[in-house]
């Protein structure tokens, strides 16, 4: 007659009460056969549910999952010149007067194509100067430059003038063969929610302009700041909002002026910030960032295509031929600023 435990199992095959009674446990497995078949056995694998995965399934999945993540991970390789001492208060991430050298020449080419956007413009920035033209068009026509990008071809601003429409017509741009410049945001899969959205924002205000003079007490900088963060639209990048706002504000067409360089996000302008600045701290970076500008008597707005030329190691001109020369006076400040 079999005996049962409290336990409400055979006493033999119960471990506590085995324990107990210094009775010999009965073996769960006899002859290489197992006597009992796990839950699920004699099914296969497709119709167990997941959390019956076996150890082999698993191990594959997670294996699965590491390809996976590996297919997605971009590896950014830093040009890094020599340490050889260099060391300034301004830029404390640099120990290689290479490395500053070539910061204080892109900053040199940014602040000359600031310059050449307020005081010299060509191509369709000389189309934004025109104060005889329509505010609205002008406005639409700085969206479109800043939104698309453009290139570093002989005529910069081609592929933008080809496609680009009229803010009266309501019509997007024909987006066939268009690809974003170097710092566009442009992506054909979203272009079209990203002007739903920019005239949708535009239309709440009441007019273009309306948007982006915002209160009319604001100070050109509390505008920038405060418009900037209106215009975090579906598919509108950091660089092409801070982009829009500097060609808007240089051209004349609104009161901006930047104050900050919105130093956030997964960005080559903010990549090389931290590095250069040696902090990663959004409210320090955007100190030193301010410390730099004014030691070496810049715009701020000059730090950003700096920062994206000089990290990325190559120069893009944003509307200005890459062949053109800096601005010397600044170089020469930023040589003494840094003590090269």
């Amino acid at each position: 007659m079999p005996s049962f435990c409290r336990h409400n199992r055979l006493i033999q095959n119960c471990t506590i009460c085995t324990r107990e009674q210094n009775l010999a446990l009965r073996p769960l497995v006899s002859g290489g056969t197992s006597t009992r078949e796990p839950a699920g056995a004699g099914r296969d694998d497709a119709s167990r549910p997941a959390s019956a995965a076996t150890p082999r399934a698993t191990r594959a999945a997670k294996a699965g999952a590491v390809r996976s993540s590996a297919r997605d991970l971009r590896v950014r390789r830093l040009s890094r010149g020599a340490d050889d001492g260099f060391h300034s208060a301004l830029v404390p991430g640099l120990h290689s007067s290479e490395d500053a050298e070539r910061l204080a020449e892109e900053l040199a080419f940014a602040a000359q194509r600031l310059h050449a956007i307020e005081a010299e413009p060509a191509g369709l920035w000389l189309e934004l100067a025109d104060t005889t033209t329509d505010i609205e068009e002008r406005t639409w026509l700085a969206f479109l430059i800043a939104y698309i990008g453009p290139d570093d071809s002989p005529d910069p601003f081609a592929v933008i003038d080809a496609v680009r429409t009229s803010w009266a017509s309501g019509q997007d741009p024909d987006w066939q063969g268009v690809e974003a410049g170097p710092r566009g945001a442009f992506d054909a899969s979203r272009s079209e929610a990203t002007l739903a959205a920019y005239r949708v924002w535009a239309q709440r205000a009441g007019s273009q302009a309306a948007a982006f003079t915002g209160e009319p007490a604001w100070s050109p900088e509390r505008r920038f700041e405060r418009v900037y963060e209106r215009l975090a639209l579906p598919g509108m990048t950091r660089d092409a909002r801070f982009e829009l706002l500097v060609l808007l504000g240089r051209s004349g067409v609104y009161e901006l002026r930047a104050g900050m360089l919105a130093l956030t996000g997964e960005n080559e302008a903010t990549w090389a910030a931290k590095r250069a600045l040696g902090i990663g701290d959004p409210l320090l970076l955007a100190r030193r960032a301010a410390e730099l500008a004014a030691a070496c008597a810049l715009p701020l707005e000059a730090l950003d295509l700096a920062f994206n030329n000089w990290g990325s190691g190559r120069r893009t001109g944003s509307g200005l031929s890459v062949e053109a020369e800096g601005d010397a006076d600044v170089l020469a400040r930023t040589h003494a600023a840094l003590g090269l």
